[in-house]
């Protein structure tokens, strides 16, 4: 008698949690991030939506390359995100790599990165280092589970590789 397993493995599928192995370079193959990331799957917005349209209906070990365009990754420059501000505003110790929260455009909270300091003045720009540029995005399913009541709840996965509160 001859007795046959079959696979179990979950398939990606609306809030199921998600870990990829992944890397990013330039259209050109050069290498810029690199790492793991477990995500909520399901249009929560936690990996960049050409992605995880690829990675519907996917399982463990599932692999693919994927080009984006500025758009598709980290969006176009948006220059109303450059602000030069006086430096006499910034606490002591501020350096160009440094990161400052203040308000957006829109009255929201912002993240800015502190890109030169000339003189009396500190140049300040609140878009994503890649932001404006196409990318390549590479990455191989290494994990794929359903998702707990808290991850859904809060709209991200927690643990390893994923949010920590």
């Amino acid at each position: 008698m001859a007795f046959f397993i079959q696979s179990l493995a979950m398939h990606i599928l609306q809030d199921t949690a998600v870990t990829i192995k992944y890397q990013v370079s330039t259209p050109a193959g050069k290498p810029l991030d690199s790492g793991h990331l477990s995500y909520l799957h399901g249009g929560y917005d936690n990996i960049f939506p050409k992605v995880e349209a690829a990675l519907n209906g996917q399982a463990v070990g599932f692999a693919v390359t994927l080009d984006l365009s500025a758009e598709d990754a980290f969006g176009e420059r948006d220059e109303s995100l450059v602000r030069v501000i006086p430096k006499a505003e910034f606490p002591p110790g501020v350096k160009v790599g440094g990161q400052l929260q203040g308000a957006g455009a829109d009255g929201q909270p912002q993240v800015f990165n502190v890109v030169k300091i000339k003189g009396p003045e500190v140049h300040l720009d609140g878009n994503h280092a890649l932001a404006g540029q196409a990318l390549q995005f590479r990455c191989t399913v290494t994990d794929v589970r359903a998702a707990t009541a808290e991850e859904i709840t809060h709209r991200h996965v927690h643990g390893a590789h994923g949010h920590q509160h």
